[in-house]
């Protein structure tokens, strides 16, 4: 059973998910988590009523989608660079990354990027795992961690590298202001895992946004979202 108060904020990591949940209106239940596959999503007690994910979701068949083109103009220059075109979906069997790119100049004019390529098999795994179930899409949404920084910040991008310490700082600020404590409660959630401190932060933007989407409040990129040949939307919130 869903829980109404619960939400969650997923990031890759390592090949595996760092998942923050808790009641965003009760910062001191926030915690923070390692998920080796969507599939542990169903073994959560509680539930959460929305789980947001830094992945994409919902691939087009031959042309770059929309949503990615959308979330780069807004962003604009340099935090667009954070968002690259996700991966056709006729590439997600390609055997080789030289392969996969073959693909993408022949398809739509362009090889795929390195940072794409090497996200792939969680893409595959929340790809399947969507298409298990009945309209998982309704539960869990694509969400991009620098739009949610923006629309949590005013509306203004953030001015630093997330990879820099100031660009940690100035996302770590936003996220201790409106979840006191969560966070550092979350790193000794952590304290025996492998993960670099901007995926924690990260997490915690999608985490906002789910809290959004539950609200009703979120925004979605492109206003009249495509679907894709399976039926999933191409949609990122923020």
């Amino acid at each position: 059973m869903l829980d109404q108060g619960q939400v969650a904020g997923l990031d890759g990591c390592r090949g595996r998910w760092l998942c923050v949940m808790g009641d965003p209106q009760c910062p001191e239940t926030i915690r923070a988590l390692i998920l080796e596959n969507p599939g542990d999503l169903l073994r959560l007690d509680p539930r959460p009523q929305v789980v947001g994910a830094d992945i994409p979701i919902g691939l087009a068949d031959a042309a770059p989608r929309r949503a990615d083109r959308e979330a780069r103009q807004r962003l604009g220059r340099p935090r667009g660079s954070s968002v690259f075109p996700a991966p056709l979906r006729v590439m997600m069997k390609a055997p080789s990354y030289e392969q996969a790119c073959l693909i993408g100049r022949q398809q739509a004019g362009r090889a795929l990027s390195r940072q794409a390529w090497n996200i792939i098999p969680m893409i595959r795994a929340m790809d399947d795992f969507l298409q298990a179930g009945n309209d998982r899409q309704a539960w869990v949404r694509e969400v991009h961690p620098e739009l949610s920084f923006q629309a949590w910040n005013q509306g203004l991008a953030m001015t630093h590298n997330k990879k820099t310490p100031v660009g940690r700082q100035e996302r770590h600020q936003l996220v201790e202001a409106t979840f006191p404590g969560a966070y550092e409660a979350a790193c000794s959630d952590l304290v025996n895992e492998r993960y670099a401190p901007d995926d924690l932060l990260d997490a915690f933007a999608v985490f906002w946004t789910a809290a959004r989407i539950a609200q009703g409040r979120a925004i979605q990129l492109p206003e009249m979202p495509e679907k894709d040949a399976t039926g999933l939307r191409m949609e990122i919130m923020f």
